[in-house]
């Protein structure tokens, strides 16, 4: 029975066009496999006491459309993404409540605004470690989850169910390259001293950049995901060659269409 709700969970999402879904069993928030790790009361089981598994659903973020930030194209990518994402969260939890399972989806972002950010800068729960936790990525220097299809640029949503369904494990090893540009490329040095499998993270700065953007109708920033190397949409989108971000001379015309975007339709 659980295999064939597994088997009904992925068809069914593969049907509204989502892809990337995965399982983790909520015991292996018990046995953190790097440290820090999210404290207990972050924990699916807390949050939900009598979860079981936790279901994680993840959406693309295109590159070229990524390329352009910070721009109101980004920003309306972003908000599409997360709205997608929480109506096709609530309905699995929905449709597992039908099955008899009882399931809560939790939000993409488990916080009010970025501004609360700057003073509590954690979410509730993160979905990164979820997805982490069911095999669909590694963490890379910039403390995002990497993907091998899109490396960074996927959103994930959660969704809580009592429903006891066979997981996934964490992927063996790593897909950051620790090549260090999300380190470089950050515009208010956000990202510092490196520290296995994550570099140490000031969130209060990075909120506050998002904050200045969000003003200026632009928000978020994007730009250490933008410029990570690894993912196959970068062979998709002919990205290969990451010189393309460093300045106008590889490729005068993309960099145009890109400085283009940003003039216009916000500040």
């Amino acid at each position: 029975m659980t295999a064939e709700l597994r088997r009904k969970i992925v068809d069914e999402c593969r049907r509204w066009g989502i892809e990337m879904v995965g399982f983790a069993s909520a015991d292996a928030w018990d046995d953190p496999p790097f440290e820090p790790w999210p404290p207990e009361r972050f924990r699916p089981k807390a949050i939900f006491p009598g979860c079981r598994t936790v279901i994680v659903l993840g959406l693309p973020v295109t590159l070229p459309i990524l390329e352009t930030s910070p721009s109101i194209w980004y920003q309306e990518l972003y908000k599409n993404l997360n709205a997608q994402l929480d109506e096709r969260a609530y309905q699995l939890s929905e449709l597992l409540n039908r099955l008899g399972h009882a399931s809560v989806y939790v939000p993409r972002d488990g916080y009010g605004s970025v501004e609360v950010l700057v003073e509590n800068p954690y979410a509730f729960f993160s979905h990164r470690h979820a997805a982490y936790l069911a095999g669909l990525g590694t963490f890379g220097l910039n403390n995002m989850l990497l993907t091998r299809e899109f490396g960074p640029r996927v959103r994930f949503v959660s969704v809580f169910t009592t429903a006891e369904i066979p997981s996934g494990k964490p992927m063996d090893g790593s897909l950051c390259v620790r090549c260090k540009k999300c380190i470089k490329a950050c515009p208010v040095e956000a990202i510092g001293d490196i520290d296995y499998p994550q570099a140490s993270i000031d969130k209060r700065k990075c909120s506050g950049r998002s904050i200045e953007l969000k003003k200026g109708h632009r928000s978020p920033c994007g730009i250490c995901i933008k410029v990570c190397p690894v993912g196959e949409d970068r062979k998709l989108f002919r990205r290969k060659d990451m010189g393309l971000y460093d300045g106008p001379d590889k490729d005068p015309e993309l960099f145009e269409a890109w400085e283009h975007v940003r003039k216009y339709g916000s500040t």
